[in-house]
Formats: structure tokens, C-alpha cells, sequence
């Protein structure tokens, strides 16, 4: 049976094809997870400070570009660095391609171009941080804009009724892909004198196999997917110029562009509160096991381990609760469930591993779906021919705010002294963030886009 392709200016496209898409869409989920778990998550911060502080003066500093930095913190700024560039990328790469039609080959390049810069690592050794803050850089952004245009190529390969599915196939197919590479990498490194080579070593050859690994499958999604036409032209005036001004000018003008679908609008700040509580949950549960818990090394990397492993089979649960019960009820779900687990966490006792892996087995449960179904309720509020600009400012309310939870969590644990109270005090973005969605009326939402209502939404 043929039907028409949900991007593709009267395009026409058989189910098969649509699936062969589908496949190949997964495979970049497959490709680019190892990145943020084995570079980000787990190597590259204590190596790059180690780094850094083998580089540093006798007070303890480096002087990237003549600024003093504290060595301890050279890591957090690059990342901070890498986030600030990436949101005044992400919206003008998004705004080409849609112009253009071609988000294939520009999702393409910066894939290779963070594969590169990650395999790269593989040369940090010493004292070169400069080389190790500038290969973070630049994968990091690459990672963040080629994610943003295979995101929006979800309304173009996916009818309205499959988009809970395919969305949350694509975070299990990476959950999977992250947890695999990750189990092999700690292998390396926790037998690393077996092998015969040194622990620094080990770590270079982790780091450079997420490059590999990203570009190798990188290869399938780059042949399946297929480009539509544009919908809104080019404009006048060849090709269009790249600058970070512009990056800045064309986030301000998709903003004001969605000021005409306020509904849309609205999702897009309940997403951005909720998604920030899920952030630093992440990001700052292994310093709530190590500082509060006094947990080892080795029972944390496991528990990020469990949080791989679960979060698979957590996206694929909630992508069939979301067929039966709609994708917005079931994220609200979610953020009930991530409000008690948050809030169990509260109570977990010191010295306890097995307590705090039951809650890396919630936290898995949960992730993994909040965040797939989040992406495809979002895809049916984008309007037709606007997938990867939308989508850039999905992606910049992802990385852009990601501070606030953090600091929420930095400024409680300052003025109590307690991480438990840190920890407790991020129940509020995701009770902000229910109310907010449940205030979100998306069948109106849906339709005020231009887009068709499927059955369950």
C-alpha cells in the first residue's frame, strides 16, 4: 500500500520504505549514545583533569588563551563552552536545512566531524589540555547539531500513529548501543595490565573507540534516510552564509515564528522544566552516591551500567503504554514515577550499594521513555516544513537550560550542607513540569500545527 510521505511535498512512499527508513533513523541512536556515555559520562571528565593538573602551574592553574583556570575546573568550563556554542549552531545548521531540503548531508558532516574529533582523543596525553578542551568543543557541538537534524527527520519517516514507537525504538536502540560499548571499555580499563598496555592508555583507546564506533554506523542512516524537497524555498541570494550572529538571529526569529502556535509554545516550556529535573538527576546522582552514600568508584560505574541496561527496556514499555494510553498521559506517568523515585532517594542509607542500585533500576525504568516520548509528542506540534529549525529549539531547551537544576542543587546543598536535601529539592521541576504539561491541551495543539490528530496523543 502506498502512502504519502509525511514530509515530502507529494512525495509517495510505500509502508517498506518508510520502515527501511525507520531502521536506518535507529542506527544513528545506535551510533552516536557511546559518545555521551563512555566520552562524557564516564572517561573524559577525571582524564581531561588529570590532564589539566599535570599542565598546571605551581597554584594549581592553567591559562588556556591567557585566562586563569583552576585545573579541577577546566573540564566543567569546556563542557559550559561547548553548550554556549552549540546554541548558536544548532539553529543556524536547522535553518539551512530546512531551507535547503538537505538535512542528510549536513547531518552527515557534523556526525564525522564529532566522530573525528572523539577519535581523536586518543592523542591526549601529557599536558594537553588545550588539545583535549578543543576536541570536547568540537564533538560536543557536532554531537548536539547532527542530533538536532535526525530529530527532525521523526515527522518525514514516521506516520502520526507510529511516532511514540519509533521514537522510543530509536532511545532503546542507543541505551543498548551505550551499554554495550560501555561493558566492553571497562573491561579494558578495570584489566587493563592484563592487556598489557597502561591505565592512561586504556582510557585513550575508550575514548577513540566511541569515535570508531560513532562513525562506522553513521554509515547506515547516511544511505537509508532520504532527503525531501523544501517547502519554505531558499532564500534569494545563493546559498546561504554561515556566522554565530546568525546563529543567534535565526534561534530569535524560530522563536518569534513560534509566537503563532502558543500551544506548541507551551509544551516546549513544561518539556524545558521537566527535562531539566531529568538532567541533573543524571548528572549529579554519582556525586550524591559518592559524597552522601560514600560509595566506591566501581558500584557507581555499575549503577550507570544498570541505568543502560533498564533504560532499553523502559523506552520500549512506555513507547506501547503511549499506543494504548497516549503519549502525554504516559509522560505524566513518568514524572510521577521520577517524582517518587527522586524523593525514595531522599531516604537511601550510607554504605548501602544495593539500595542505591534499586534506585538506578528506577531511574533507568523511567528515562529512557520520558525522554523518546517527549521527543515524538513534540514532533506532531512542529509544523510541516519547519522539522529541524523546531527541533533546534527543542535541542537548545534541552542544552540551554540545563544549568537551573544544577544550580538548584549546588545553592541547597551550599545553604544546608546536606546533599539530601540537594537531592529532594529537584522534586520541583518535576511537579512545575506536570502541572505545566497537564495544562497543555495537545489534541488542539496538534491541530493548531497543521498536522493531523492521530487516535491517541
Amino acid at each position: 500500500m502506498a502512502v504519502e510521505a509525511t514530509g515530502g511535498a507529494g512525495a509517495v512512499e510505500t509502508a517498506e520504505e518508510r520502515r527501511r527508513q525507520q531502521r536506518g533513523w535507529y542506527c544513528y541512536d545506535w551510533a552516536n549514545s557511546v559518545f555521551s556515555t563512555s566520552v562524557l559520562t564516564v572517561f573524559l571528565g577525571p582524564y581531561l583533569t588529570q590532564i589539566a593538573k599535570a599542565a598546571a602551574d605551581a597554584e594549581g592553574y592553567v591559562r588556556p588563551l591567557g585566562i586563569p583556570v583552576r585545573a579541577g575546573s577546566y573540564f566543567a568550563y569546556a563542557v559550559s563552552a561547548s553548550v554556549l556554542l552549540s546554541v548558536l549552531v544548532m539553529p543556524m545548521a536547522a535553518a539551512i536545512a530546512d531551507r535547503t531540503g538537505r538535512k542528510k548531508p549536513l547531518m552527515g558532516a557534523f556526525a564525522y566531524l564529532g566522530a573525528a574529533a572523539t577519535a581523536a582523543m586518543f592523542f591526549l596525553e601529557g599536558d594537553r589540555y588545550l588539545l583535549g578542551g578543543a576536541l570536547l568543543i568540537v564533538s560536543s557541538v557536532s554531537f548536539s547539531v547532527a542530533m538536532v537534524l535526525c530529530n527532525a527527520f521523526l515527522p518525514q519517516i514516521a506516520e502520526p500513529h507510529e511516532r511514540d514507537a519509533v521514537s522510543s525504538r530509536g532511545w532503546a536502540f542507543g541505551y543498548a548501543a551505550g551499554a554495550l560499548v560501555l561493558v566492553a571499555n571497562l573491561g579494558l580499563y578495570m584489566g587493563h595490565e592484563a592487556f598489557g598496555v597502561s591505565e592512561s592508555m586504556a582510557v585513550r583507546i575508550c575514548l577513540a573507540s566511541a569515535g570508531l564506533w560513532w562513525g562506522v554506523f553513521t554509515l547506515i542512516p547516511l544511505r537509508r534516510l532520504r532527503d525531501r524537497p523544501a517547502t519554505g524555498g531558499r532564500a534569494a541570494g545563493g546559498p546561504p552564509r554561515a556566522s554565530l550572529g546568525q546563529g543567534w538571529r535565526q534561534l530569535i526569529a524560530t522563536l518569534r515564528d513560534m509566537r503563532r502556535y502558543p500551544l506548541t509554545l507551551a509544551f516546549l516550556l513544561a518539556y524545558l522544566v521537566y527535562n531539566d529535573g531529568v538532567q541533573t538527576v543524571i548528572t549529579q546522582a554519582s556525586v550524591y552516591g559518592s559524597e552522601e552514600l560514600g560509595l566506591d568508584q566501581t558500584t557507581l560505574i555499575v549503577a550507570i551500567l544498570l541505568v543502560q541496561v533498564l533504560a532499553v527496556a523502559g523506552a520500549l514499555l512506555m513507547g506501547r503504554m503511549a499506543v494504548r494510553f497516549g503519549a502525554k498521559r504516559t509522560i505524566l506517568c513518568s514524572l510521577l514515577a521520577w517524582t517518587l523515585t527522586v524523593g525514595a532517594g531522599y531516604f537511601l542509607p550510607a554504605g548501602a550499594p544495593g539500595w542505591f542500585f534499586v534506585l538506578a533500576a528506577a531511574i533507568g525504568m523511567v528515562m529512557g521513555g520520558s525522554q523518546a516520548l517527549s521527543r515524538s509528542l513534540f514532533s506532531h506540534l512542529v509544523p510541516r516544513g519547519k522539522e529541524a529549525e523546531y527541533f533546534s529549539v527543542y535541542e537548545v531547551s534541552d542544552r540551554g537550560t540545563s544549568w537551573l537544576g544544577p544550580l538548584l542543587f549546588g545553592l541547597t546543598y551550599q545553604l544546608t550542607g546536606s546533599y539530601r536535601d540537594a537531592i529532594i529539592s529537584l522534586v520541583v521541576f518535576f511537579a512545575v513540569g506536570f502541572v505545566l504539561l497537564a495544562r497543555v491541551p495537545v489534541r488542539r495543539a496538534v491541530a493548531a500545527a497543521g498536522n493531523p490528530v492521530p487516535d491517541r496523543v
